[in-house]
């Protein structure tokens, strides 16, 4: 909602955030009654009839109100349930995540982890351990960088342009002598990973850890999340990994499949 839609006398941050608090009080309306018009919002929210319709207004501009043609009455519009969608996406997401971490979990023995891409790092969202894991380490909720992870790799292949040029513009950190800090041969890596269908990290973020990861994709083919499966490096060598690689693909993409994806 831009200041110029906010009455006069009501500039600043404060009037912007009640603004915004009298928008979201208009769709709880519209929650609670099914429909109505602009002067029972009005006298619900104890405002002038010109300030009601002007946050309608707003509310129908984004799709998330729609006018009753017949009745002049508004309701909750279809752009709400794209905002639920995306939240039922998120909620199947690690629901799903869990079965296909349990089920890769105890095919390959190691830890298995689902990681989304938040703030520019990778975040693991769900993680379950395989029976030669004996590490306790708990990774779900940590921000690990995307250029030194196998997981931080795949969501940095298929990420925004925006985000992929930011990473690639540096500086890459180092974390061991294994952390691709170069960006053109970190590019490199990414165009392969996009073409092969997996990435590996071999001792990239600490001494003594391997990982490999295949993206996730939800039902529009967007890659929205990525599986790894991570453990010692006496035990998931790089050639281990490259074994491992066409595994981890198709646990990630029975997951995408269970999310919608049929491509």
């Amino acid at each position: 909602m831009s200041v110029e839609q906010v009455p006069s006398g009501e500039r600043g941050p404060a009037a912007l955030v009640q603004s915004v608090d009298r928008a979201l009080e208009v769709l709880e309306i519209l929650a609670r009654r099914g429909e109505a018009g602009v002067t029972e919002i009005a006298a619900e929210l104890g405002v002038h009839k010109s300030t009601a319709s002007r946050l309608v207004a707003v509310l129908e501009g984004r799709g998330l109100v729609e006018q009753l043609a017949d009745r002049g009455k508004y309701r909750l519009g279809f752009g709400i349930v794209r905002l639920a969608g995306a939240t039922v996406a998120q909620l199947d997401l690690a629901q799903e995540g869990r079965r296909a971490c349990e089920e890769l979990a105890a095919d390959a023995g190691e830890t298995v982890n689902v990681a989304i891409l938040d703030g520019g790092r990778a975040v693991d969202v769900t993680q379950v351990r395989g029976g030669a894991t004996i590490s306790t380490h708990n990774w779900v909720g940590r921000g690990t960088p995307l250029h030194a992870t196998s997981s931080g790799k795949v969501l940095l292949a298929y990420a925004p342009v925006p985000v992929r040029k930011e990473v690639l513009a540096g500086p890459l950190e180092r974390y061991t002598e294994g952390t691709v800090t170069d960006p053109d041969v970190l590019e490199r890596e990414l165009s392969e990973i996009e073409l092969r269908g997996w990435a590996v990290s071999v001792e990239e973020l600490e001494i003594g850890l391997n990982a490999v990861a295949a993206p996730v994709r939800d039902p529009d083919g967007q890659v929205i999340a990525a599986v790894s499966v991570s453990g010692p490096s006496y035990r998931l060598s790089p050639e281990h990994l490259e074994e491992l690689g066409p595994r981890v693909v198709a646990a990630a993409d029975e997951l995408s499949r269970r999310l919608g994806f049929f491509g």
